[in-house]
């Protein structure tokens, strides 16, 4: 018996619901092209990159779930149970999927699911509509050596101590770039290719500071300690 499924709005779909997936399909977001061709030409011009990242639309994540009851009445008050839980939310909300251990979804269930009833059990077929993007719940440059993943994830250092100025290369190893949230000990100031950012001394967030896919390389100007903390999305 699969006893991996998913946990969403508080609870899990087998250990807290008895569901066992039949089948499940993850699907992957398109990409949101603006196209423009030249009047009275064959050149075409692909905009959708100008403002950074390219777009993309919404998923789809399809789960079908064994609902099983002997008794026909109970059957049927399972199947309440179990949509009451799905539909319950009106905006998305993190959801978990036991084949892909350490990342959630922001997810919703738009439309009704779709039960087939038979003797003794049905099937329910629930389609979420996700944000594009996946997110990592390992916080970037976390040293769990278990939870390391060799395919996806990057060795990152990501505090720093400044004795003046220092360069360094902020790796982001997602699909689309990442605001990180930066702590200081002191007021600095970041360097990224034309831009210079203040950074004040605690906390704080720019959303005009963003580190884009691969390799950023900047300068950290001041004295103190700085560190970046951020997650990554990948598709």
């Amino acid at each position: 018996m699969d006893r991996f499924g998913i946990h969403f709005n508080g609870q899990h779909s087998y250990r807290d619901l008895g569901l066992t997936v039949a089948d499940r399909d993850v699907g992957d977001p398109q990409k949101i092209k603006t196209i423009e061709r030249v009047p009275f030409s064959n050149e075409i011009y692909d905009f959708s990159g100008l403002y950074g990242d390219q777009q993309y639309s919404e998923r789809s994540l399809t789960y079908i779930f064994n609902v099983k009851d002997y008794d026909k009445i109970n059957l049927s008050f399972k199947k309440v149970e179990v949509t009451n839980w799905l539909l319950a939310l009106n905006t998305k909300a993190r959801l978990t999927d036991d084949h892909l251990p350490n990342y959630y979804f922001m997810a919703e269930l738009e439309e009704e699911p779709n039960f087939d009833e038979l003797k003794y059990h049905g099937r329910l077929a629930v389609t979420f509509t996700a944000k594009p993007f996946m997110v990592c719940e390992l916080e970037e440059g976390h040293d769990i050596w278990d939870d390391f993943n060799f395919l996806l994830d990057y060795a990152l250092t990501n505090e720093y101590q400044v004795t003046g100025r220092i360069d360094v290369d902020l790796y982001n190893a997602g699909s689309t770039r990442a605001i990180p949230l930066i702590k200081a000990s002191a007021p600095m100031q970041i360097v990224k290719g034309n831009v210079t950012y203040q950074v004040p001394l605690g906390e704080s967030k720019d959303i005009d500071f963003a580190l884009t896919k691969g390799s950023n390389q900047v300068r950290i100007i001041g004295n103190g300690v700085i560190s970046f903390h951020f997650h990554k999305e990948v598709i």
